[in-house]
């Protein structure tokens, strides 16, 4: 059966780095074509839609593109729970994907739910190496204060999901035993 995975979480969780590793476990272990990087497709949903009016169309079109890979491995960068979170936090509206969720159940989608401890002085450095790789981040740079509150609003959500979810929370990255817990509980290891 292939994965379907969600990774969700606050900004500067650290799940580009642990999607990184993951993609590269099941794309090298699923490749059958030597010319194309078919093992794992990796999705990037969150490119200045989440928490706008745009978002929920765009869910939608997304959400049939992963029917129609159903049979591959599918790897997603933020989905519907950070439009939830966003759209609370940015606009003060209230968004429900109950319909999105049952759908995604059915395609076995399950959530890995990226943290991290509630530390100003991780985060003041996670922001600077943010800041150092993208620079135009600066556009949107929130206090550490802020992604805690984030983060809270992810940590409340996931309750109310019906999908799976693992929460894994990055202290220091790389975390090679973070992503071993992953690949364990997906049943790859």
């Amino acid at each position: 059966m292939a994965q379907h995975l969600i990774f969700e979480g606050a900004e500067l969780a650290g799940k580009s780095w642990l999607m990184s590793q993951v993609y590269d476990f099941l794309e090298s272990k699923y490749n059958q074509n030597k010319q194309v990087l078919d093992g794992c497709h990796w999705f990037n949903c969150d490119v200045g839609i989440f928490g706008t009016e745009k978002s929920q169309p765009v869910i939608n079109h997304f959400n049939q593109i992963f029917k129609e890979l159903s049979d591959k491995n599918v790897i997603v960068e933020k989905f519907f729970l950070s439009d939830i979170v966003y759209s609370r936090l940015h606009r003060n509206v209230e968004k429900d994907y109950r319909n999105i969720e049952n759908e995604l159940l059915k395609e076995n989608f399950k959530i890995i739910l990226c943290t991290f401890p509630e530390d100003k002085e991780l985060l003041k450095k996670r922001i600077a190496d943010r800041l150092n790789l993208y620079p135009h981040y600066a556009r949107i740079l929130q206090t550490p204060e802020w992604y805690i509150r984030q983060q809270r609003q992810y940590l409340e959500e996931i309750k109310k999901s019906c999908l799976p979810y693992l929460q894994i929370e990055t202290t220091q990255l790389p975390d090679q035993l973070a992503v071993d817990k992953i690949l364990n509980w997906i049943g790859e290891k």
